[in-house]
């Protein structure tokens, strides 16, 4: 009776074996390798042998096609992990410009951060473009990685107002958290906050530094620019027409020169 009960502890246990063998590494999964006599190769899914053929799947889905192959050219089947193919993005959303700006000013009210910073950064990380994925996987316009996107609430990062949104409330934190160092603030949002602190300041890569300063220009060229435009549209002094009678006085009167500073 021992005996018998070892013996279906053991088949359990190679069972349970058996079944983790086809467990595959976390962001893996499991296909298979059809090696055949020509030195070939055939990635699939899964097989079903019909007869003299092998049915080979390219996908768990048989809609998605298949390839016959002779079985006695097959000299084995060889199990690999690829990576899991990535979720299909959310469908983006087209904005104006002006409904751009508009998002970006909701932003800039809600979260109390300069919009034109907001622009600035916008224009440094995509140009503008909602559509916008960088080879590490940023996304959208303000450029939020997956991980910092589901912690800000933006389910659709492709969508204009959620990504402006939650990108401003993280730079937003950023700069309350570096006391508005807008210098250390934007090098966290470029390398991570984990790397201003290891170097106690902008982090020596030359992609951040240079990320940093064009953001800053830019947002100083905005600036002047809007300064200049203010000045322009201001309405010039007028003088009144002084009579004879005042000019006679004031010539025989003159005012005092003001002091020049030295």
């Amino acid at each position: 009776m021992t005996n018998i009960l070892k013996s279906g502890i053991l088949l359990m246990a190679l069972a349970v074996a058996a079944c983790a063998g086809e467990v595959p590494s976390p962001g893996m999964q499991i296909a298979y390798d059809a090696v055949l006599r020509n030195g070939f190769t055939i990635r699939h899914d899964h097989q079903e042998k019909l007869q003299n053929v092998t049915r080979l799947y390219l996908s768990a889905d048989p809609a998605n096609g298949f390839v016959d192959v002779p079985t006695e050219e097959i000299v084995s089947f060889e199990k690999v992990e690829i990576p899991v193919p990535p979720a299909a993005a959310p469908p983006a959303v087209t904005s104006s410009r002006a409904e751009v700006d508009g998002f970006v000013n909701a932003a800039s009210d809600q979260h109390s951060v300069d919009p034109d910073l907001i622009r600035s950064v916008i224009k440094a990380e995509s140009g503008f473009n909602s559509r916008a994925v960088s080879p590490k996987g940023a996304q959208g316009l303000m450029q939020l990685m997956p991980a910092t996107a589901s912690q800000l609430g933006v389910k659709n990062a492709f969508a204009p107002g959620e990504n402006i949104n939650g990108g401003t409330r993280y730079l937003r934190d950023l700069l309350v958290l570096y006391n508005n160092d807008m210098a250390k603030a934007l090098a966290a949002y470029n390398a991570g906050p984990q790397r201003v602190a290891q170097y106690n300041g902008v982090p020596p890569y030359r992609e951040t530094h240079a990320y940093v300063a064009r953001v800053i220009k830019d947002f100083n060229r905005t600036k002047l620019a809007a300064k200049q435009n203010t000045k322009a549209a201001s309405p010039a002094t007028t003088h009144k027409k002084q009579t004879p009678a005042q000019a006679k006085t004031q010539a025989k009167s003159p005012k005092p020169a003001a002091p020049v500073a030295n």
